[in-house]
C-alpha cells in the first residue's frame, strides 16, 4: 500500500464514523501533534479519543479532500470538516450548530502504518462557527 492510499484508507474510515478501522492503519508509537487543541506529542490512544469524540460530536461528519500531496513517506491532505453538533465538543457545548472548517493534516507513513500525524485548523474559526461567544472562556455567558 501506498502512503497516500494508507491515509485514504484512515480518512475514509474516520469519514464513516468507523475509529476502530481507522485506527487499525495506525502504528502502536504514532507521534500526534493536534495544534490548534494543544495536544501535542500524543500517540494513538488520544488520537482515538479525539477521533471518538468528534464523530460522537457530529454524527454526520462529512470529510472533504480538497488536496493530497505525497512526498515519499509524507502525505499532506487539505480536507474539510462538516457537521452538525450533537454532543459538546472541545469545550464548546452543544448548541446543534453546523461547522465547516477547513484543516490541513500531514500524515508520515512508514511502511503500511502511520507513524505521525500532524494536524491543523483555526480553533477560532471552529468556535465561531459553533457560536461560541467568548475565546477566553470557552462557554456561553
Amino acid at each position: 500500500m501506498t502512503p497516500a492510499r494508507t491515509v485514504t484508507a484512515f480518512l475514509t474510515a474516520f469519514g464513516q464514523g468507523d475509529v476502530a478501522t481507522a485506527l487499525s492503519v495506525v502504528d502502536e508509537s504514532v507521534r500526534v501533534n493536534l495544534y490548534a487543541t494543544g495536544l501535542r506529542g500524543a500517540g494513538k490512544a488520544e488520537l482515538g479519543q479525539f477521533l471518538v469524540d468528534t464523530a460522537t460530536a457530529f454524527p454526520d461528519l462529512r470529510l472533504t479532500v480538497r488536496r493530497t500531496i505525497e512526498a515519499g513517506p509524507v502525505v499532506t491532505v487539505e480536507l474539510k470538516f462538516e457537521g452538525t453538533q450533537a454532543a459538546d465538543y472541545l469545550g464548546a457545548i452543544n448548541q446543534e450548530k453546523h461547522l465547516d472548517v477547513d484543516q490541513a493534516w500531514r500524515f508520515t507513513v512508514e511502511g503500511d502504518r502511520i507513524a505521525g500525524v500532524d494536524a491543523y485548523w483555526c480553533q477560532n474559526q471552529l468556535y465561531r462557527r459553533l457560536a461560541v461567544k467568548r475565546l477566553d472562556q470557552i462557554s456561553l455567558v
